[in-house]
């Protein structure tokens, strides 16, 4: 991953000293001191003002658990992304100014927010951690491993001392899904088989990243192609009818025209192999798309997926028949 923006530890330690979160205000703050999943002592605010959650899916889960924001938070600089995902509730981020942060990581960005607590769950890579921890306390948490997304979600609430933001959250989605899976049933579309699918650098997958679309599919008693538990599958544009038995599936997609434009290339790529062409979901036109940032998995992205499949599977009723 490139890092065209960086600035040495010496130079953020430095003007760390003169950020709110090196303020005397601060120091005086109480302070609890947690163990993240990484390992590393934490010494942060018992109650942080002013969080930053150093990838899109951290700040959905800081506004989840209640956390108040600092004043500008990271969100994707690719895919047609300019401001934070439309899925997001969007109260606690009034007044709150997105930032490129990903690909490349903007640490001076990310210190101009004075944050007094930062949530990273860019774990995988060593060398993020330190680089945060001169500007604010860090809990960092590799949510990318592959495991589901929820697993890290509610250790980090037990971690922050936020159970009951996380059980609230559950017991929201589990109404949602009921509602969604009994909206499905009625269409007459609960018999689906159903993947997501994905295309890059010449080859397929419908591995469920981060768990999200697999959890939402399982939730929502629909039938989930075995071939989706193998992270490790490709499948080249001849390979294609190894897919001849799902009936739906969904592609995750940028925002604006970018994202678009994006779709567009791939289909109109895959559309040169006979065998992609010959797919029972590309010949009945049952290829649906959810924004790209969903498949990264947190509580508002889990919602959104759910409401997707509910929208896109009561709206064209029994596709099954």
């Amino acid at each position: 991953m490139p890092y065209k923006r960086l600035v040495p530890l010496a130079v953020l330690a430095l003007l760390a000293t003169g950020c709110g979160s090196g303020s005397g205000e601060s120091a005086a703050a109480a302070v609890t001191t947690i163990k993240d999943p990484k390992g590393h002592a934490v010494a942060m605010p018992a109650q942080p003002k002013a969080a930053l959650g150093f990838y899109t899916t951290d700040v959905d889960i800081l506004i989840t658990l209640g956390i108040p924001l600092a004043k500008s938070q990271p969100i994707r600089g690719d895919s047609g992304f300019t401001t934070f995902p439309d899925y997001f509730p969007q109260e606690p981020l009034k007044g709150v100014k997105p930032f490129a942060n990903y690909p490349e990581y903007n640490y001076e960005q990310t210190l101009k927010a004075e944050p007094d607590f930062i949530l990273n769950g860019l774990g995988y890579d060593d060398k993020v951690h330190p680089r945060l921890g001169q500007i604010a306390p860090t809990y960092t948490v590799d949510a990318f491993d592959g495991k589901n997304w929820e697993v890290h979600f509610k250790r980090t609430a037990q971690d922050l001392g936020r159970t009951d933001r996380y059980d609230a959250w559950k017991g929201t989605y589990d109404k949602q899904v009921a509602q969604a899976k009994a909206d499905i049933a009625k269409a007459g579309n609960a018999d689906l088989t159903v993947a997501t699918f994905g295309y890059w650098e010449g080859n397929g997958n419908i591995a469920c990243y981060a768990g999200v679309a697999c959890k939402a599919f399982d939730d929502l008693g629909l039938k989930r192609t075995p071939l989706s538990d193998d992270d490790k599958l490709t499948i080249s544009p001849e390979q294609m009818g190894k897919l001849a038995g799902i009936d739906v599936v969904w592609v995750s997609v940028g925002v604006g025209e970018e994202g678009k434009k994006e779709l567009a290339t791939m289909l109109d790529t895959l559309g040169q192999s006979p065998a992609w062409r010959a797919l029972p979901f590309v010949k009945n036109k049952r290829i649906y798309t959810y924004n790209m940032e969903i498949a990264y998995g947190s509580p508002s992205g889990q919602q959104a997926f759910v409401e997707q499949v509910r929208k896109d599977l009561t709206a064209n009723p029994n596709l099954a028949g």
